[in-house]
């Protein structure tokens, strides 16, 4: 009589949305290894036999894209191909009793706060000792770190605080010994993330304590990079720019979203601030460190934008001169303040929108990166790709900022730094030659 062999199991986590996302599909696949459970991120072989997706349900185009993916994967197990599809993440926490309905074949949703429940379909234990520990999905030398989780802010397009709740810090010290353990992983920069960067430590601490959080991860051995992302404009907190330009770990970057610049639509979207405190803001940070780089984002097509709108937000970029600009088009969102205005504008008219606003911010790209052409920069290597090494300055971010071409014969590793002589630059990147 044949013995029959039992196949182990191995879970395959497919994230998809924003890098806070990536973070916590991170610490799931950290609390399921812990659990000697045999976990890959993406895995490209296909010798899985559970999926767990990780969904977005912030806007339209990424609804859809998770509701396609969730759907792929049930056409697996269908064909037999998977045995169990489970499904977490913003979409789940919003949409759960509709995807349950809509979706019968999936094993079972999880919202955004249910790690633990998550954990026992799969026989494991949720460890709460585990601190920083978690299996990267980005190389090995680059993290994100998430500080907080949730926002208070009321921002009429926004449907974050019903998906992920209110403002909740992780504290200083557990951010601390997991920036450690990343560094002993060999990360060498680490991308602080939340919702709201500059609220950290207010529930905790019942005071603003970003400056202080980034004076004690700057000593943090291994470390090289600290970079901001997502930070409110509405009373930021300058001594973060202080500590900026203090110490030299953290990178003179801030992602900084402004959403607009009418005081139209910033009122309409409950922004808390005008655009000539913008300019005030934007001008002091300038002046406290002039070759800083600042980055926005921009929501094209939100209702009532007018023509005299999109023209007077050209000429906000224009004065302001960002170096990096990102553009969302506006989802009508149930459930959020701005659901209850009529959306009139036609998908297409809010492409256009937008596309007119990244060719007008394209040309300022252009010419700022020209401006670059002779200096000296220090460059962290990437990767390889086409026999070429790719990486980036303090002033760009992961996918989403400039890259450096780094002209070379000698032997690099991702992780290195190097100097770089810019010698050509384009609207997005950056040539040089390696000193």
């Amino acid at each position: 009589m044949k013995s029959r062999s039992i196949k182990k199991d191995k879970i395959n986590i497919i994230t998809l949305g924003c890098s806070k996302n990536m973070v916590d599909s991170e610490v799931l696949s950290g609390q399921l290894q812990a659990n000697q459970l045999d976990v890959v991120h993406e895995n490209a072989q296909l010798d899985h036999n559970i999926v767990i997706v990780n969904t977005c349900g912030f806007i339209d185009k990424a609804k859809e894209e998770s509701i396609n993916t969730i759907l792929d994967q049930v056409e697996l197990k269908r064909k037999g191909k998977l045995d169990k599809v489970y499904v977490t993440g913003c979409l789940s926490e919003r949409y759960k009793q509709n995807l349950e309905t809509e979706i019968p074949e999936v094993d079972a949703f999880f919202g955004t706060m249910e790690l633990p429940a998550l954990l026992a379909v799969l026989n494991a234990d949720y460890k709460t000792e585990l601190m920083g520990e978690r299996l990267l999905s980005t190389p090995s030398h680059y993290a994100y770190m998430k500080i907080s989780e949730g926002c208070n802010r009321t921002c009429s397009f926004c449907a974050i605080p019903l998906m992920r709740g209110q403002h909740r810090s992780k504290p200083i010290e557990e951010l601390v010994t997991e920036a450690k353990r990343l560094a002993q992983t060999g990360v060498k920069e680490i991308m602080l993330i939340a919702q709201e960067l500059t609220y950290y430590g207010l529930d905790l601490y019942k005071e603003r304590r970003l400056p202080e959080l980034l004076r004690q991860l700057a000593r943090v051995e291994g470390i090289e990079w600290i970079r901001l992302h997502y930070a409110y404009p509405s009373k930021f907190p300058l001594e973060v720019i202080d500590v900026m330009k203090e110490e030299p770990k953290i990178c003179n970057y801030l992602d900084m979203p402004l959403q607009h610049a009418s005081d139209r639509m910033l009122k309409a979207m409950k922004r808390q601030i005008t655009q000539q405190e913008m300019r005030e803001l934007i001008a002091e940070i300038r002046s406290r460190i002039p070759g800083i780089c600042l980055r926005t984002t921009l929501i094209a097509g939100f209702p009532g934008e007018t023509r005299e709108d999109v023209e007077e937000l050209k000429q906000f970029l224009s004065d302001m001169q960002f170096d990096r600009v990102g553009i969302f088009t506006y989802s009508h969102e149930e459930d959020t303040g701005a659901y209850t205005l009529e959306d009139r504008l036609s998908a297409e008219e809010k492409e256009s929108r937008a596309q007119e606003i990244i060719e007008f911010q394209q040309e300022i790209s252009y010419e700022k990166n020209q401006q670059r052409i002779g200096e000296v920069l220090r460059v962290i290597v990437d990767k390889k790709e086409a026999g070429r090494y790719i990486g980036r300055t303090e002033f760009d971010s992961v996918e989403v900022d400039n890259e450096v071409i780094i002209h070379t014969t000698k032997r690099l590793q991702p992780g290195d730094f190097v100097e770089v002589r810019i010698t050509k630059a384009y609207d997005y990147d950056l040539e040089g030659e390696l000193l």
